[in-house]
């Protein structure tokens, strides 16, 4: 009896995903809802766009509904123009518990004129300090770029579009925590001058604001966890088809596009900062 209702369930949340990634261009109320800041959120196109904005008052942000314990995220994205010194847009997964698990991508504002710099980071257990940044080789704020994090249990994979800038992979067989909590997906735009810009030495300039970011595609692709009894290996599933073993590691053509552009965009990588780490994080190694 206990086998079929397992089975009864894990055929239904498949439908609901199954569902959940044919329906496109939904309003943003369906799988999101502000988490504050909600005199500065705007929503257009019958909720299909949200504007999410700061001021001297408050920053704002929302998030999803429910948690996901695998699954490929994915924002359209299009950041504030004019002068954005120290303000920082955020598009990540985070668990919300003590010891969070987190996967980040942070746009760090400039002075007009000047380019983004696109911050990213891995928390495991409350442990981050696994900072990159890197150029992009576009204006962000002209138009809208999509940014996705495909997160299985074997690797973690962020894209800017379809070019993926930064992969995390599962070396819990060396040590090293791999984020395994139930995520959030949430998006946010805050004051970050005390270290976002030249290493907090530009300020926000606040004759600017509001300071406007811009949101599309609020659909999600990923596994819910909608009771206490989806256990992790269910979101580990091969029905899911970012599970699936051509998933584990980049393909040969992602793989020359990831060292492509690499190469060019990165500025800082902590692998390579022997300051910090001396002795080099085994993840690095590996």
């Amino acid at each position: 009896m206990y086998s079929s209702i397992k089975f009864v369930y894990l055929f239904g949340l498949l439908q609901l995903i199954a569902l959940a990634s044919i329906a496109k261009d939904v309003p943003y109320d369906v799988n999101y809802k502000i988490i504050y800041g909600n005199q500065n959120v705007v929503s257009f196109n019958q909720g299909r766009e949200l504007q999410i904005s700061m001021d001297k008052s408050s920053g704002s942000g929302f998030e999803s509904k429910v948690k996901y314990g695998s699954g490929f995220f994915h924002m359209r994205i299009k950041l504030p123009d004019r002068d954005s010194a120290g303000v920082v847009i955020a598009f990540y997964l985070h668990s919300n518990t003590n010891n969070h698990d987190e996967v980040d991508f942070e746009f760090l504002g400039n002075r007009e004129g000047k380019s983004y710099t696109l911050h990213t980071n891995v928390f495991t257990n409350g442990e981050g300090n696994r900072e990159q940044r890197m150029h992009l080789w576009f204006d962000p704020t002209a138009d809208f770029h999509n940014y996705k994090i495909m997160w299985n249990d074997h690797q973690i994979v962020l894209f800017v579009d379809n070019i993926p800038i930064r992969v995390f992979k599962n070396n819990a067989n060396i040590g090293v925590s791999y984020p395994q909590q139930p995520m959030q997906i949430m998006a946010t735009i805050w004051d970050g001058d005390s270290w976002a810009t030249d290493g907090g030495n530009t300020k926000t300039d606040y004759s600017f604001a509001p300071f406007k970011a811009h949101f599309q595609d609020f659909n999600i692709v990923g596994c819910p966890i909608i009771s206490s009894n989806n256990d992790a290996y269910i979101c580990n599933s091969q029905s899911y088809w970012w599970n699936q073993s051509k998933y584990w590691k980049l393909s040969s053509k992602q793989r020359k596009l990831y060292e492509e552009y690499r190469a060019k965009y990165i500025t800082y990588d902590y692998c390579d900062d022997e300051s910090r780490f001396p002795t080099t994080p085994p993840e690095c190694v590996s």
